[in-house]
């Protein structure tokens, strides 16, 4: 297929959650989860109930202790955040997302949480690209790894078949594991 704009994107059931999550911190919830495509009544003003509704059914699949729904995103802590981000792509029927940096300045109980999420979502079938510069999260999280190295592709790994020392050469040295030279070591 060819993507030339986010509403492409849209269009194939591919949502993004950024790094920088695109939360508008000053609204709730139920309003970020809906933002740029709100429910209104038949009058035509926002449905606040019916989105309030809605976000508690997701947010209770993903993270059933989230009872924050009224307070603005901004008062949440990280992984919060970006359960409210992961929400937005879920109920919007994302078949395939694309997480960048989602354990990014995230401490480690939060870390756990979003980890968690990505594995849930991922045993829903849900195909996940993980952009991480963490190795843990990598490996801990996907099936295949690509390494990029100055723009390019170096080369995509099953997991199962690799080690971390041979993506963290194919990271340092911008080279597949048998091209690796003794003048390299």
């Amino acid at each position: 297929v060819t993507i030339n704009n986010p509403r492409d994107a849209k269009a194939y059931n591919i949502e993004t959650i950024y790094q920088t999550l695109a939360l508008a911190d000053n609204i709730d919830a139920p309003g970020n989860l809906f933002l740029g495509r709100e429910k209104t009544t038949r009058i035509g003003s926002l449905d606040d109930s019916a989105m309030e509704a809605e976000t508690r059914k997701v947010m209770g699949r993903l993270n059933p202790n989230f009872t924050r729904f009224k307070m603005p995103v901004k008062s949440l802590s990280g992984g919060q955040r970006q359960a409210v981000a992961i929400a937005r792509a879920v109920y919007f029927n994302a078949r395939i997302l694309i997480m960048d940096e989602p354990t990014a300045a995230l401490g480690p109980a939060e870390t756990a949480q979003v980890r968690d999420l990505v594995a849930q979502l991922k045993d829903e079938g849900i195909g996940i690209f993980l952009i991480s510069h963490d190795i843990h999260d990598v490996f801990d999280l996907s099936d295949r790894i690509s390494v990029m190295y100055h723009g390019s592709v170096v080369d995509t790994v099953d997991k199962a078949a690799t080690t971390a020392d041979d993506v963290l050469a194919m990271i340092i040295l911008g080279k597949k594991p048998d091209e690796v030279t003794e003048k390299d070591k």
